[in-house]
């Protein structure tokens, strides 16, 4: 029994383990047999009746247990690697500029785009061809494209990357293209990749000599998988020694404080402290290989993360309304109407009589209406949870611009118990 309990509370607090210890002992007494059946020996002195009871009871006993171990197991706990993220080990972003040769007449216009004409002159100039200064080249199957990729912690040289290659100049589409090579650069303006190869673009255009186009996606960006290979390798900064560090990813003090209790019900007292609502400090070695096999322990301990914050998340560009399980409202009636105004516009012709001398004027009429439709109320009570939000809104037909003028409404009323944050 000891032992089981040991198992279910691993993971979880001890206001929470007490609590379900304290549940399953009770249970157990309630259903437990007591008496002469607890001499599980002497069976053969037990009549069928009285072994049915015992078996009776067992059962409930068992079944009451299992019960409460369902009722406290964590229903939401998650890895530490999916809550955090390891201080210092993170990806570093490359951008480059480079060349696009091989479409079918649709690069850059050179007219329009001539430092693309100075990049194929410079080129070809380091291959050893020189171009008269005064001559520049028309044309249609070279596009100056813009390279970024990212470079994933612990890449050593030699290793290929993912590179996106994005249009600069006014080229229709790259398909079909090929990149040249082209140094990757970090913020430093060291070099740390060089990308080259043939495009996959998704997207697909098509112009005609009239200034007609019809374009599929974007097909002025493409990828290239595996397109750089890695030259240099980014400064370690993980076998340094010292603590290491686990970063939320996300402010939140409740989870900061289960992730310190969880590593040190795992690893022991004072293995592990908190820095500030993002950050906790783990006691480590230096040497590597055991900050490795210490760091494949943490990230795989699970957690219960604290609840989020109670949000309303509003885009006025789109409509779109997203409300967290957290948002309560309280008491308040709320009436809302829709104005629609319409404004039509119609030219009047003034023609003057014959041989009047008068002249032909074109005047303006506007007609602008206002409609007010008529508004229904709906209450909200103390408390009100998230379903019954959405069941009242939509009772009263209201569409997502109307429900973000009624949130905002609520928020200045204080009857709104959330954050409301407009993107």
């Amino acid at each position: 029994m000891t032992s089981l309990f040991s198992l279910i509370c691993a993971k979880r607090s001890p206001e929470r383990c007490t609590e379900a210890m304290r549940s399953a002992l009770g249970a157990w007494r309630r259903a437990k047999p007591t008496g002469a059946h607890r001499s599980w020996g002497a069976a053969s002195l037990y009549t069928s009746q009285q072994r049915r009871v015992v078996s009776h009871g067992a059962t409930r006993a068992v079944l009451a247990l299992l019960a409460v171990f369902a009722l406290v197991a964590p229903a939401s706990a998650e890895r530490i690697k999916d809550l955090a993220q390891v201080g210092g080990v993170r990806g570093n972003a490359l951008v480059g500029y480079g060349l696009v040769v091989g479409l079918d007449g649709s690069g850059d216009r050179t007219s329009q785009a001539p430092f693309t004409v100075q990049s194929l002159k410079n080129l070809l100039g380091e291959l050893g061809v020189n171009v008269p200064a005064n001559v520049n080249p028309q044309l249609k199957n070279v596009a100056a494209v813009a390279i970024h990729a990212e470079l994933p912690p612990f890449a050593k040289p030699g290793q290929p990357i993912d590179i996106t290659v994005s249009s600069v100049g006014n080229a229709v589409s790259l398909r079909g293209g090929s990149l040249l090579m082209a140094p990757l650069r970090g913020a430093d303006g060291q070099v740390y990749a060089i990308a080259q190869g043939n495009l996959i673009v998704g997207g697909f255009g098509a112009q005609g000599k009239d200034g007609s186009r019809v374009s599929v996606n974007v097909p002025s960006v493409g990828r290239i998988p595996n397109g750089a290979t890695v030259e240099r390798a980014l400064p370690d900064v993980f076998s340094g020694g010292g603590d290491i560090t686990l970063n939320l990813h996300k402010n939140d003090f409740t989870t900061v404080s289960r992730m310190v209790a969880a590593l040190n019900n795992a690893f022991g007292e004072g293995a592990a402290r908190a820095i500030d609502g993002v950050t906790v400090a783990v006691n480590a070695p230096s040497d590597p290989g055991a900050r490795i096999g210490l760091l494949a322990r943490i990230e795989n301990l699970e957690l219960t993360p604290g609840s989020a914050p109670a949000k309303v998340v509003v885009n006025s560009r789109t409509g779109t309304v997203v409300i967290g399980a957290q948002v309560r409202v309280g008491a308040a009636a709320i009436s809302h109407g829709s104005l629609t105004v319409t404004i039509n516009e119609n030219a009047n012709v003034s023609q003057p009589g014959a041989f009047s001398g008068g002249q032909t004027v074109v005047t303006p009429q506007s007609t602008i209406t206002a409609t007010n439709d008529g508004s229904r109320m709906f209450k909200f009570n103390g408390g009100t949870t998230l379903d019954e939000i959405v069941h009242a809104v939509n009772a009263v037909g209201a569409a997502p611009g109307d429900l973000i003028a009624i949130l905002e409404a609520l928020k200045q009323a204080g009857a709104l118990s959330a954050e409301l944050e407009v993107i």
